[in-house]
């Protein structure tokens, strides 16, 4: 065997790492078949029939089978460290749901070592004195702690050692199988029962197959062992098809022989347990005893092995606490292994070895899940990085995935719901935590794959003004002292569209005078401090006008471009003479404008109205009306009143407008009122907007173009109009407009 040099802080533990056959192969042919080959086989037999248990045995084996493809394909995709199933999930689905899946798979493990340690305490009933009776309960659960404590003491010394024991159980295995069938043939055959009689089992034919179904989880023993293994790539995936394959032929034969002999009748199969083997096998328990104990023990021991590696493996993570990835001397998880230990001490006060079966069960089928879920997603997205050297079509590991599922309901709906919202609390507990990983996974790939279908089908209803949403690109500059207009963008556009914030600095690019990556990774940490969901970049420009102008064409994706432009409002004058100019030319890209004047906050509790100053005709009323219900949608403004001012020139007028305002309004189907207002021959507009709008929280304006030359004094028209207001939207719509400007 080679050696390895770790480097641990102050120690250095010499790490033994093994090939495929010693690695992956042994431990999981060995867990295959073991506890229940032995006593459970001719148990299911007696109770459904030879036609239902091969069924079982297909149905439990397809499972398994398509989920050792999905991890094999996921294996040899990537470099598997330790914590195997747990590792390769969490580096395919993300780390939340990688703990989420973790932290049943280490108890699934743990749990193990009770099953299989009940399995050797019945095994040793062999030697119990017919003269004392039946062996009570409690003493099956003390000889149960003892074996536990035994294998946890040997398995925390050595890897290297408990695996090297498993060649000598191997041959003793082949042995028993091979006594078996000898035993059968010299003896007289008989006709098979078919049907289902339920004659030691109850429960049905559902809790028959829980109980059988652990028999064939063992393939995942090895792929535990990924932190110790020469090349888990090569190695997961040909010892675990390899370990899988030899389960299935061998129980597909087993059945076959015990249905056929005369030796034993189906009521004798259906009753007995360690017994059953020994009565039709040549040299009765001679060869029978060996291969039992020494399967099971080797199952345990895989048990023993796997959990504590995914406790390490969850602990460099920083899923669980540190010490628990500390290695010994010769790179062993002590201390994980100790914890393990003293969980399956605990779990032994379960009752026997057929409650813990239900268990395991139940926690195995989560794992087939999401590792078949895993190598479907990866599969699907079609990211660049998914190579693996074994494919497996996407639809076939879903399948595997969705059998687990039925299988788990089928055995318990109540354990099935309780796992599942098990894992889902984990995962959102995991995900609140908002860990950080250096490893990319497969959810950016799958979101990417979904986001280029959409963008395509899009493409189609680009035009489409029903489905029109506010795609807004707001010219922030310094995020931090333009939150507030920032915040009126996440509000207008309501979850609906897309927000980019963007900082434009005008600066020279070449001279490398600005860490672009730092000035967004900040603007990432005040969008987040601030709750705003938001697209955030940072552009350098030499000049205002060209290159507001240059990021506005250049701002989107595929056909997923920004539709609206809002810039805040400047004090400069010279700023805002360029704002006006940049308009005019957005104008012609057919984008719509927003030019926003905070003058004043409102507070939560105070945001009760919001006032429309329209003629009521419309291109820039519509925007202006829509841009209020928006606002209106979010919950900080679900109470704001929307008021439609329209002013007129005579009373005779007023029943006209109000009915057509109105009309407007029913036809829109947004809930707001009208307020028809006749100007004073005294009071400019100015005023009568001032006098009427002077409580209200967000005021929206019309927005004209002015004429080349024509800026400067519009601006102060602009000022004019917003002094003394809380906050100003000026809006500008694509779309020519048809009426007079304010």
């Amino acid at each position: 065997m080679e050696n390895e040099i770790n480097v641990d802080d102050q120690n250095i533990p010499v790490v033994e790492k093994f090939g495929t056959f010693l690695g992956v192969y042994t431990p999981s042919v060995l867990t295959i078949l073991g506890l229940v080959m032995y006593l459970r086989f001719g148990w299911v037999l007696g109770n459904v029939g030879l036609g239902f248990t091969l069924l079982i045995v297909l149905l439990a084996s397809s499972i398994t089978f398509i989920t050792a493809l999905s991890a094999s394909a996921i294996a040899t995709n990537m470099h598997v460290g330790v914590g195997g199933e747990y590792y390769m999930i969490s580096r395919s689905l993300g780390l939340e749901l990688g703990g989420a899946i973790g932290i049943p798979l280490y108890l699934c493990r743990t749990l193990s070592i009770t099953f299989y340690s009940f399995g050797l305490a019945e095994a040793v009933m062999i030697f119990w004195p017919a003269t004392l009776g039946i062996m009570p309960a409690h003493m099956i659960q003390i000889i149960t702690a003892v074996i536990i404590v035994g294998i946890t003491i040997l398995s925390g010394k050595s890897a290297a050692l408990t695996l090297k024991l498993q060649i000598p159980i191997l041959i003793a295995v082949g042995l028993s199988i091979l006594a078996l069938l000898i035993g059968a043939l010299t003896g007289s055959s008989q006709t098979p029962e078919m049907t289902i009689t339920l004659r030691t089992a109850p429960k049905g034919f559902w809790y028959v197959f829980a109980v059988f179904f652990p028999a064939v989880t063992g393939f995942t023993a090895g792929i535990g062992m990924s932190g110790d293994l020469k090349d888990p790539r090569k190695s997961i995936s040909k010892g675990t098809l390899l370990a899988v394959g030899t389960g299935l032929l061998i129980y597909l034969f087993i059945p076959l022989i015990l249905a056929f002999t005369s030796k034993i009748s189906p009521e004798g199969l259906a009753s007995a347990g360690v017994e059953t083997w020994s009565k039709i096998a040549i040299f009765g328990s001679l060869l029978i005893v060996p291969g039992i104990f020494g399967a099971i023990l080797s199952s345990a021991f895989g048990s023993v092995l796997g959990g504590p590696r995914v406790l390490q493996s969850l602990a460099q993570d920083r899923l669980a606490p540190s010490i628990l990835a500390k290695l010994s001397k010769t790179g062993q998880p002590t201390i994980s292994t100790w914890i393990s230990g003293v969980i399956a001490l605990i779990a032994v006060a379960l009752g026997d070895l057929n409650t813990v079966a239900e268990f395991v069960t139940i926690l195995f089928l989560t794992l087939y899940v999401m590792i078949n879920f895993s190598a479907a997603i990866e599969n699907l997205t079609g990211d660049a990085s998914y190579r693996p050297k074994i494919k497996v079509p996407w639809f076939v590991s879903l399948l595997g995935s969705f059998g687990a599922i039925a299988v788990m309901f089928l055995i318990s709906p109540i354990a099935c719901i309780l796992a599942i919202a098990f894992e889902i609390i984990l995962f959102l507990v995991l995900r609140k935590r908002s860990m950080q990983k250096e490893w990319g996974d497969v959810r950016a790939g799958f979101w990417r794959t979904l986001a280029r279908f959409a963008l395509l089908k899009l493409k189609k209803h680009a035009n489409d003004p029903r489905n029109w949403r506010p795609n807004i690109l707001v010219f922030a500059g310094d995020v931090k002292k333009r939150l507030p207009l920032v915040q009126l963008a996440n509000y207008l556009n309501q979850r609906r569209g897309i927000l980019t914030v963007c900082n434009m600095i005008i600066g020279n690019l070449k001279r490398n005078e600005i860490n672009i990556k730092k000035e967004t990774e900040k603007m990432n940490e005040v969008l987040d401090q601030a709750g705003i969901l938001a697209f955030n970049e940072v552009n350098v420009v030499s000049m205002f006008e060209s290159g507001t102008i240059n990021i506005t064409q250049a701002n989107g994706i595929a056909g997923l471009h920004s539709n609206t432009i809002m810039f805040g409002w400047s004090d400069k004058r010279k700023r805002m003479i360029s704002m006006l100019k940049t308009i005019r030319t957005i104008s012609g890209l057919h984008k719509s404008s927003l030019l926003v004047r905070i003058n004043k906050l409102p507070e939560l509790s105070s945001r009760n109205r919001m006032d429309i100053w329209w003629r009521g005709k419309h291109s820039n009323g519509d925007l202006m009306l829509l841009l209020a219900y928006l606002l209106s949608l979010n919950n900080e403004w679900k109470n704001a009143k929307i008021l439609i001012h329209t002013i007129i020139l005579r009373e005779e007028d007023r029943e006209f407008m109000t009915k057509n305002v109105q009309d407007m309004i029913d036809e829109v189907r947004i809930k707001a009122e009208p307020k028809i207002i006749i100007k004073p021959q005294d009071k400019s507009v100015t005023e009568i907007i001032h006098e009427h709008s002077k409580n209200a929280n967000v005021v929206f304006m019309g927005l004209k173009l002015p004429s080349d030359g024509e800026e400067k004094d519009y601006v102060a028209r602009l000022e004019e109009l917003s002094d003394g207001l809380e906050t100003t939207v000026f809006v500008r719509n694509a779309e020519e407009f048809a009426g007079e400007m304010i």
